[in-house]
């Protein structure tokens, strides 16, 4: 997951979706090093444990008050309090002012810039196999 590297340098491309007034240039892209060394199901294992430790308990969804007792985990503690509804209101696709574990692996993906390249390469790898797999039966 991103963590805060402390100088402002990030991945060093500028580019990528803002969090408030933090770009993603400003955390290390450790996704695709991840996605790398455990494969694609285990990055998906990996984020959902992510997002286990992120959420609430109760509720079973990533809400404010859990990502700000949280933040820490993903190295966001020094996360201002616009920049944490910020990022729940990038990753919120349903609207209901929480995350599930959907949309917070979305939102993972969506702020890893050179995961978002990787992973158009994967999906057509996968439409190709799904399509022979189709053409065999």
């Amino acid at each position: 997951m991103a963590g805060g590297n402390g100088n402002g340098n990030g991945n060093g491309n500028g580019n990528g979706i803002g969090i408030g007034n933090t770009r993603v240039s400003d955390f290390e892209d450790l996704l695709p090093v991840m996605a790398e060394r455990l494969g694609g199901e285990g990055l998906i294992k990996e984020l959902c444990s992510g997002f286990e430790l992120l959420m609430d308990k109760e509720r079973g969804l990533i809400t404010l008050e859990s990502l700000r007792r949280n933040a820490a985990v993903l190295g966001l503690q020094d996360m201002r309090e616009d920049e944490l509804v910020s990022m729940l209101r990038e990753g919120d696709l349903d609207g209901d002012g929480a995350l599930n574990q959907m949309e917070f692996c979305v939102l993972m993906f969506r702020l890893s810039p050179d995961l978002m390249e990787d992973s158009w390469f994967w999906l057509q790898h996968v439409l190709q196999e799904e399509e022979q797999l189709s053409s065999k039966k």
